[in-house]
């Protein structure tokens, strides 16, 4: 009889145990008034900055439709934790009888466990893939010289590409002190902090939590002479936490991707985090080596879509290059990531740098940065060296800011092949270094460069233009995008277009011709 009332509480407990999942939807009803009004869901500045990459809106843009959430917040013994426009999908906590519960509503197209054993064989589906200078500034660094220096970012700040006008979100486990402490001051005395969300607390309040990311955010933005100078000391930043440092748990991948979703709308240009997944509190959600494919965890799969958005994601490897599962973390293993790894101030691979290949065989770690011995500050002010990806990230994410403050016409894709092929391993990549240590120098003349398409300098002309627009290379395809990102003009073209049709205004022009393609702006009279 014991036995019996035994089995009986294991069973109860079991069919009321608490799973994690997330809820895919079947569609966006209400795409079609989204589309037709972007700024019902994107900010001018987001719509700007797709704009001016050439990337028109699509449906991933689209809120998810509020009925299907309140139908998923209304159902029994189900808790909403995060949503995610991008993915369609909401990730929700209770029991595993009542999530599988969801699947029979019609406008659920179906569940995935975080737990894979729960799935029965389903598979998460990939996400969409892709793939003016200012006052000289001569920096006493500090404590800081090495890990600028190392990258030649110092030769960006010395002509005066210090990140000034590029939106930096950082996205990590709290920011305590940065509304106070002196290295933050320059922040606050200009502005440059234009708000944030505390995700995991579900606050407005982004200055509490743990200290992690108010450290990340100093070699990124801190400034006390002659102690720590940050890459990109004049950039503006969002600050949100997505990280609850007291435990592990997936619902933190659902709020990253949350946060990269607000960052998106609010006209953010790079995304750095430095924080990365493989193990949870919970051992069935953890993931392993076969997960690593870019296309797999929830988080990686978010990377993608901001990618898509025109912003860059700058991540760190990870610090378990000497564990028994040695390989980068999630989100690290994203497609278009930017994902760094460390080395000490001699250049030599930092023995906790987490390593590639991905399982699909891509190169990983992307480029490298100095993590060990890394200067950064605390949330009292003081100055402190430490080690961590955690800290090569942001040092890396503040010099592309500077660089695409240099060429503010380059797209995301642009900058972020241009930063990899100008590292000193670029021709021999391998599963410590990636493609290596970039030279920023080299990336800023890469940057400048003129464009060209199949080998010929390319022009356009006449610009502003009333009818008719020239080329001076023979063009395949040619799009134009107004203000709001919405696609206006599209043909097969040879070298001329007639644009008589358009209204007046300032557009954005994409060019392909063969495997190659540009862009820039051009003013219809």
């Amino acid at each position: 009889m014991k036995k019996f009332l035994l089995l009986c509480l294991l069973f109860t407990c079991l069919a009321h145990a608490q799973e994690d999942a997330w809820v895919y939807f079947t569609d966006k009803p209400d795409a079609g008034y989204y589309l037709a009004n972007p700024l019902e869901m994107l900010s001018q500045k987001a719509l700007d900055r797709r704009a001016n990459q050439g990337i028109a809106l699509d449906e991933q843009d689209v809120p998810i439709h509020p009925d299907y959430i309140t139908g998923i917040e209304t159902a029994s013994g189900i808790t909403v934790m995060a949503k995610s426009k991008w993915l369609n999908a909401l990730h929700v906590r209770g029991s595993q009888q009542a999530i599988n519960a969801l699947e029979n509503l019609s406008y659920v197209d179906y569940v995935a466990f975080a737990n894979q054993n729960l799935n029965n064989g389903r598979v998460m589906q990939p996400a969409q893939l892709l793939a003016v200078q200012n006052t000289q500034e001569n920096y006493n660094y500090g404590g800081s010289a090495g890990q600028v220096q190392m990258l030649n970012a110092h030769l960006l700040h010395q002509q005066g590409y210090t990140g000034e006008g590029i939106t930096i979100a950082v996205l990590d486990a709290g920011f305590p002190g940065v509304n106070t402490a002196a290295p933050f001051q320059h922040l606050m005395t200009n502005n440059l902090v234009l708000g944030g969300y505390d995700f995991v607390a579900n606050s407005p309040d982004f200055y509490g939590g743990g200290n992690h990311g108010t450290r990340i955010l100093s070699t990124l933005a801190g400034y006390t002479e002659n102690q720590l100078v940050g890459t990109a000391p004049d950039a503006f930043y969002y600050l949100f936490r997505t990280e609850n440092a007291d435990s592990e748990n997936p619902v933190e991948e659902s709020y990253w991707v949350e946060a990269a979703e607000m960052a998106d709308s609010l006209g953010v240009d790079i995304i750095n985090t430095s924080l990365g997944y493989l193990d949870y509190d919970n051992p069935d959600y953890t993931y392993t080596y076969a997960d690593l494919n870019g296309q797999t965890a929830f988080m990686s799969r978010g990377a993608n879509v901001a990618f898509t958005r025109g912003m860059l994601v700058v991540v760190s490897a990870g610090n378990n290059g000497d564990d028994p599962e040695p390989h980068v973390m999630v989100p690290g293993d994203a497609f278009n990531a930017l994902t760094v790894g460390a080395v000490d101030q001699s250049e030599q691979y930092a023995y906790f740098s987490a390593i590639g290949p991905t399982v699909d065989g891509r190169v990983k770690p992307d480029v490298m940065a100095k993590g060990f011995a890394a200067t950064y500050a605390n949330t009292d002010g003081t100055i402190a060296t430490g080690n961590g990806t955690s800290f090569a990230a942001p040092v890396m994410a503040g010099a592309v800011a500077c660089l695409w403050q240099a060429a503010p016409n380059r797209t995301n894709a642009e900058i972020l092949q241009i930063v990899k092929q100008s590292a000193d391993r670029y021709n021999n990549p391998d599963s410590q270094y990636g493609y290596g240590i970039p030279d920023f120098s080299i990336a800023l003349e890469d940057a400048l460069g003129m464009p060209e398409v199949n080998g010929n300098t390319f022009t356009l002309y006449p610009n502003p233009a009333a009818n008719v627009v020239h080329f001076s290379a023979t063009a395949s395809l040619v799009t134009l995008y107004n203000t709001l990102g919405q696609e206006m003009f599209k043909a097969q073209a040879t070298d001329t277009i007639n644009i008589e049709s358009l209204p007046p205004g300032i557009y954005t022009y994409v060019i392909e011709a063969g495997a190659s393609s540009i862009k820039g702006k051009i003013l219809k009279q």
